[in-house]
């Protein structure tokens, strides 16, 4: 029988919240916190003795409850800190600091795939294909190398979520490019990248494992009967709003059927990039399948949702790996990276 673990399961919250509060009134709340209920229900399951901390603005209270409670491990969900969400690595870091064992991605990992430039030229150098790109900070002269062919899908560099991603993101002139990345400087405050528009089946595989790492099944968003107008992209409407979801029918699934060798090919590639992120925890990689077969990888995503209903735990129970037994994976590889 497996050790009973003291976890600390923390978490980012819209406002600060007391040391001992029991998130009871919040976890009722389903459409935004059921990851936090999903993941503590799962570790309450396998025995675990749980302690809830959510982060607002202020750092001390994590501090205070590793001091207080002294936990084997934290299962790390805070995706961003006093609302900016390139500092969630700096979370990560304060717990490497402590030496206390934790869930999910690196400090390094969340800074390199949190900046989409610089994720894309480590893959590059890593022979792993990717979208040709180009980085516009604000204030800066904008102009499109010939290298970067229209049309293109402008974003902002460093948010997740596909927040700031709209059908207007996508552009075939360069008069359109010149909107949109203004729009990205003066109303989110953001640095843009502009990136070519890949052509082809829109693929999500969640990558698992320390040294050795396991891949689990792709899973496809189905653009249904979005009018052929609409560009074929993850917009955050896409994603998220449920009434547009359903309007036009788009939908995530389980990847049908795949060309010959394309399985294996998805996977080398997930694996290469997994690896030259020095990830050692999670994750999972947007990619697009061309209809030549290649493999682009758009984005890494560091410490995705895991949910019950996202695609990591469907993925997992697709090959027999209960919810429980996910999260309890996950835990267990922060205590094996730790040397535990």
């Amino acid at each position: 029988m497996r050790k009973r673990l003291k976890v600390l399961q923390v978490f980012d919250m819209p406002y600060a919240t007391p040391r001992g509060h029991d998130f009871a009134e919040e976890f009722a709340d389903e459409e935004h916190m059921y990851t936090e209920r999903d993941v503590c229900e799962a570790l309450r399951t396998s025995g675990h003795e749980v302690r809830l901390l959510g982060l607002c603005r202020d750092i001390r209270p994590l501090l205070d409850e590793v001091e207080a409670f002294r936990p084997d491990v934290v299962f790390n969900l805070a995706e961003v800190f006093n609302q900016q969400r390139h500092l969630d690595k700096n979370i990560a870091a304060v717990l490497e600091m402590l030496g206390v064992p934790y869930t999910g991605a690196s400090s390094g990992s969340l800074f390199l795939c949190n900046d989409k430039a610089l994720a894309k030229k480590i893959l590059r150098f890593h022979r792993v294909r990717v979208p040709r790109f180009q980085v516009y900070p604000p204030g800066r002269r904008v102009w499109r190398p010939r290298m970067l062919k229209l049309p293109c899908v402008v974003k902002p560099l460093t948010e997740e979520a596909s927040r700031g991603i709209s059908s207007a993101s996508v552009v075939d002139s360069d008069e359109a490019l010149l909107e949109r990345i203004r729009f990205i400087h003066q109303r989110m405050h953001l640095d843009a990248i502009a990136e070519e528009y890949i052509e082809g089946r829109e693929l999500y595989v969640t990558v698992l494992g320390y040294k050795r790492i396991s891949v689990l099944p792709a899973r496809e968003m189905k653009f249904g009967q979005l009018p052929e107008e609409e560009p074929r992209i993850a917009t955050y409407k896409a994603k998220w709003d449920d009434a547009y979801r359903s309007r036009w029918g788009i939908k995530s699934v389980f990847a049908g059927k795949l060309p010959e060798g394309a399985e294996r090919r998805l996977a080398e590639v997930c694996k290469r990039a997994y690896r030259a992120l020095n990830i050692e925890s999670y994750a999972r990689f947007d990619l697009r399948l061309t209809p030549a077969g290649q493999v682009v990888v758009l984005e890494p995503n560091a410490n995705p949702c895991v949910a019950k209903i996202d695609e990591m735990a469907q993925s997992a129970e697709k090959v027999g790996v209960s919810y429980p037994a996910l999260i309890e994976k996950i835990v267990r590889l922060a205590l094996i990276r730790a040397g535990r």
